[in-house]
C-alpha cells in the first residue's frame, strides 16, 4: 500500500484522511477520518502545535444552541467554523526561542496578521506622512486607538480622513504637535492627560533631514530639537502613564546613519549637539541626531524596565522616499533615483510595528533593530556612560529653556 505521506513536500501538510482541528485552548490536535481516532501529534513530524493569545481583530466566537461553535469575520463579513488562531499555530519548541520571523521584505501588515489590538492606545509622532503613515494605518486597522501627532493639523486629517475611508469604524484621533517648539510638546502631553485615555505605545518617529540651518524658537539648532530632544521631553512627560499602563513601550526610530555621529563621551556638549552656523553641517547634525535616538532608547530602558516600560531604537530602511529628502533638490533627486531600490512605505513600517507589537518582544529593551531583526548598534550607540552623558545634558538643556526641573 502506497504511503498516503509520499506527496508531501512538508512536515506542515497533512496526510490524505487527516484533518487538524484546534481546542477552545488553543491547542491543535489532528483527527484521523479513516480510523476515527484523534492525537495531539502531527501525524507526520511528531511535534505538538499551540496557538496562543485572542482571537484576531475583528472575529468573534458564537456558539449555537445545539453547542456548535463558529467565528464570525466581521472585516470581511464571513463565517466560518474554523478557529482563526489555527493559521498562526506554532510548534511548542518554536515557541520557546527567539528566532527571527520576519525580515527586510515583510510588511507591517504581515507582521500584524493575527494580532487584535483593540483597547491599546498608541501616539506616533510624524503619522501625517510617510512611514509614521503607514505604522498609523497600520495599527489602527487592527483595532488600536492610534493618535496621530502632527505639526500639520490639515495634513492629518487628510491622512486620517483616508483610513477611514478604507476601513470605517477604526479609531484615530489627529492631535497637533509641533516638535520645534518646546511648548508646543507640552501643550500635546497635557491636552492627552486630559482625554484621561491609557498610553501603551510611544512611537517617537518624526525626523527632519537636510535642513538649511535654523533655530528653534527655543534657541535651539533644529535638527537636534526636533528629531531628539523635544522627543526626549514628550517620553518625560507622559512616561508617568506609561508606567500605569506598562507593560508599555517607546519606540523610536533611529537610523544606520548613526553610525556616522561622532559624540562621544570627551566631546558630547551642548554646543556639539546644538551647533552655531559656523559648525554646522546638514550631514552631521542628522547623524548625531540618530545617534542621540540610539542613546537616549537605549538609558531610558534602564530607568524603566523594572517598572515594565521597555524602549528600543530602530533603523527602517535606507534611502526611503519618505519626503524626509524634501529640504535640497539634491537630496530629492539622490532619494528619488534611488526610489526603485529601496523598501516601501508598507515595508519601511515593518521594523517599527514589529518592535511595537510582535508576542516575542515582550520585556524586550535596550536594544536596536533593523530588519525585524536586532543587530549591533555602533560602538557608541551602545556606550551606556555616553548614554548617561546624553540624557543629563538634555535635562540641563531643557532646565534652562523651560525653566525648572522635568
Amino acid at each position: 500500500m502506497a504511503d498516503p505521506s509520499a506527496d508531501t513536500d512538508s512536515e506542515d501538510e497533512i496526510p490524505a484522511g487527516w484533518e487538524e482541528r484546534i481546542t477552545l485552548d488553543g491547542e491543535v490536535y489532528y483527527a484521523n477520518h479513516i480510523t476515527q481516532t484523534t492525537q495531539w501529534e502531527h501525524p507526520l513530524s511528531g511535534k505538538k502545535k499551540v496557538a496562543t493569545g485572542e482571537l484576531p481583530y475583528g472575529w468573534e466566537r458564537q456558539i449555537q444552541d445545539d453547542g456548535t461553535v463558529f467565528y464570525v469575520d466581521h472585516v470581511n463579513k464571513k463565517t466560518t467554523f474554523t478557529d482563526p488562531r489555527l493559521a498562526f499555530a506554532e510548534t511548542e519548541s518554536s515557541r520557546k526561542t527567539f528566532r527571527q520571523k520576519f525580515d527586510g521584505s515583510s510588511t507591517a501588515l504581515h507582521i500584524l496578521s493575527g494580532r487584535d489590538l483593540t483597547g491599546k492606545y498608541v501616539i506616533i509622532t510624524g503619522a501625517n506622512s510617510g512611514i509614521g503613515f503607514e505604522t498609523a494605518r497600520s495599527l489602527a486597522f487592527h483595532g488600536a486607538h492610534v493618535v496621530m501627532a502632527c505639526r500639520n493639523l490639515l495634513s492629518g486629517q487628510e491622512c486620517c480622513d483616508r483610513i477611514l475611508a478604507e476601513r470605517p469604524g477604526v479609531k484615530v484621533t489627529v492631535m497637533k504637535i509641533d516638535l520645534a517648539s518646546l511648548g508646543s510638546v507640552k501643550d500635546f502631553a497635557e491636552q492627552y492627560k486630559q482625554k484621561e485615555w491609557p498610553l501603551h505605545y510611544l512611537i517617537c518617529n518624526a525626523a527632519v533631514f537636510g535642513l538649511p540651518y535654523t533655530r528653534t524658537e527655543d534657541g535651539l539648532e533644529t535638527t537636534f530639537q526636533v528629531n531628539h530632544l523635544s522627543h526626549f521631553y514628550l517620553t518625560k512627560l507622559l512616561w508617568d502613564l506609561l508606567m500605569k499602563n506598562a507593560p508599555a513601550r517607546v519606540i523610536v526610530v533611529s537610523s544606520e546613519s548613526h553610525r556616522s555621529g561622532d559624540l562621544n563621551a570627551l566631546n558630547i556638549s551642548e554646543e556639539k549637539l546644538s551647533p552655531p552656523a559656523s559648525a554646522y553641517w546638514d550631514l552631521k547634525a542628522y547623524n548625531n541626531s540618530k545617534l542621540c535616538n540610539v542613546l537616549f532608547s537605549l538609558h531610558l530602558n534602564s530607568l524603566l524596565s523594572r517598572f515594565g516600560v521597555t524602549s528600543v531604537a530602530l533603523h527602517p530602511g535606507n534611502i526611503m522616499y519618505t519626503g524626509i529628502q524634501k529640504h535640497w533638490w539634491f537630496y530629492r533627486l539622490l532619494f528619488y533615483m534611488a526610489r526603485p531600490f529601496t523598501k516601501s512605505m508598507q515595508q519601511g513600517a515593518a521594523t517599527t510595528v514589529y518592535c511595537t507589537v510582535a508576542p516575542e518582544m515582550q520585556n524586550v529593551g535596550g536594544m536596536y533593530f533593523n530588519n525585524c531583526c536586532r543587530c549591533p548598534t555602533s560602538s557608541a550607540g551602545c556606550d551606556e556612560e555616553l548614554a548617561k552623558a546624553l540624557w543629563d545634558i538634555s535635562e540641563k538643556i531643557l532646565r534652562k529653556r523651560i525653566g525648572r526641573p522635568i
